[in-house]
């Protein structure tokens, strides 16, 4: 029963339908694992009692044959979602204390569907960052590990895929506003699927850039993220975009069939100074897919240069409105204020001591750039970026596209502190391959499909059509199944 943990989902599925195993011996595995685990700093609020008695209650809907597809499995719920009861502080010190009295729709839907939380999973501080490394929680350690210095796992959904790789779940909630998803994906050799812009419903997420956040599940598989998935999309009239879709059968549709289907390939993302195992991982992921039966074509996405400098402007723009409502006044921190100090001075130092320095940066630079005098010259001319970036798209896709392979990130998984004194625009490039799906509204999957010299995984990026999820999972299940990759982080934690 100890190893239950190292199931996927489907696996789990499959054995609870059967009566092979119950929740309760899923729950235990994982609640033991997590306890196991307190180097990589993953989960920071642990629910085992919570967790216990959903699955109990997922035990009794499986023997009354009532058992949809993510019910009994444990999963964890990243820090950003608001779940009723339970600390939910997006990794800041600004949230202390709050327990919301509401569940996140997303959050609602997994439970809903029988899903057993474990508890709350660490990230970058809003999910701010690309390496967990800004959370008040301290910094999530990867488990995969080549030397004696511990590994990012990226971010902001670091403890969300640090979890998954661990088996500390058998699957997690992630946010992606710029790669959150797709770039720890990538760094810990698990799956993340950012889904379009309103298949998943936004509502009781803490927000960062409102026009950006995409929830998504971070899995051990693409099989696995077809079915979670499911579970978590859906309409939403207390979200305002979210989409008023059906929502596809997505694990019905890994037929393993992508004969005549074209796959791009960007030539804009073919940057100097590349490593070559990315070029190679690259070329050998469009091989794969050829393979299968997919016609390979070059492409063209001309405005990707500026892809990155507009979602800089953007996403801080958004932010800066976003946490203009934590002042300290209804909940959350507010520092303790001396003699005279009017609501001006409370202001200014519960903000000063509840805000990160990276959360304070991105919040002045999106103050500065909507500000008078510099709203056209910055914010407006991003948006007219934003708006040709995706035309880019559209174009290529109108030519019969059917997706876009590319990297999922620069490089493999580099030190924790490795970055801390560099100027922020270096770590700002390992998004350079995601932000331009978020700009665009679109489908991304990030897949492991090999590891570098040094054994550590890397990961190639699906890009699908809008509402095109179905048909892009079943094109990285052929890649996945192609790749052959079964590599797990050996145990040191």
């Amino acid at each position: 029963m100890s190893t239950l943990n190292t199931l996927t989902i489907a696996q789990a599925r499959d054995a609870l339908r059967k009566g092979d195993v119950t929740s309760t011996q899923l729950t235990e595995a994982c609640l033991s694992a997590i306890e196991g685990a307190g180097a990589l700093n993953a989960f920071v609020h642990q629910t085992p009692d919570l967790a216990m008695a959903r699955a109990k209650a997922a035990d009794d809907r499986l023997k009354a044959g009532d058992a949809p597809a993510m019910c009994g499995i444990p999963v964890g719920i990243k820090d950003l979602f608001c779940t009723e009861g339970v600390p939910s502080q997006a990794a800041s010190r600004i949230l202390q204390g709050f327990k919301p009295e509401y569940e996140s729709t997303v959050s609602a839907q997994l439970r809903d569907a029988g899903a057993v939380m474990l508890g709350k999973l660490n990230m970058d501080e809003f999910a701010m960052g690309s390496s967990n490394e800004t959370s008040c929680y301290g910094d999530v350690v990867n488990p995969w590990k080549v030397d004696e210095r511990q590994l990012t796992p990226g971010g902001s959904s670091g403890g969300s895929a640090a979890a998954v790789a661990a088996d500390l779940c058998l699957g997690a909630t992630g946010t992606d506003t710029g790669g959150s998803i797709r770039q720890p994906a990538a760094f810990t050799g698990t799956v993340g699927i950012k889904p379009t812009y309103g298949r998943c419903s936004r509502w009781g997420i803490v927000a960062f850039a409102s026009s950006l956040d995409q929830a998504g599940p971070m899995t051990k598989s693409v099989r696995d993220a077809a079915i979670m998935l499911g579970a978590m999309c859906g309409h939403d009239p207390k979200d305002s975009t979210s989409a008023d879709l059906a929502v596809p059968d997505f694990e019905a549709a890994l037929t393993g069939d992508i004969r005549g289907k074209k796959i791009g390939l960007p030539r804009e993302y073919r940057m100097d100074g590349m490593p070559a195992e990315i070029e190679k991982l690259w070329a050998d992921g469009a091989d794969m897919l050829r393979d299968a039966g997919a016609e390979i074509v070059d492409i063209s996405l001309p405005h990707t240069k500026y892809a990155l400098p507009a979602y800089y402007v953007i996403a801080p723009a958004e932010a800066s409105s976003n946490l203009a409502r934590y002042d300290g006044v209804r909940y959350g921190h507010r520092a303790k204020l001396a003699a005279g100090d009017g609501i001006t001075e409370m202001y200014e130092k519960t903000r000063a001591e509840g805000f990160g320095p990276e959360v304070q940066r991105r919040v002045m630079i999106g103050t500065y750039v909507l500000s008078a005098g510099f709203y056209d010259a910055y914010y407006n001319r991003a948006r007219k970026v934003r708006a040709l970036i995706k035309r880019d798209f559209d174009t290529v896709f109108a030519q019969g596209i059917d997706a876009i392979l590319t990297p999922a990130t620069p490089t493999a998984a580099f030190p924790l502190g490795a970055m801390a004194h560099a100027d922020p625009v270096e770590m700002y490039l390992n998004d350079v391959f995601t932000v331009t799906v978020n700009l665009a509204g679109l489908p991304g999957i990030a897949l492991p499909t090999g590891l570098d010299g040094k054994g550590l995984p890397l990961g190639l990026q699906l890009i699908g059509q809008p509402w095109g999820e179905a048909d892009l999972l079943n094109t990285a299940h052929v890649l996945e199944k192609a790749a052959g990759y079964v590599s797990k982080p050996a145990r040191w934690w």
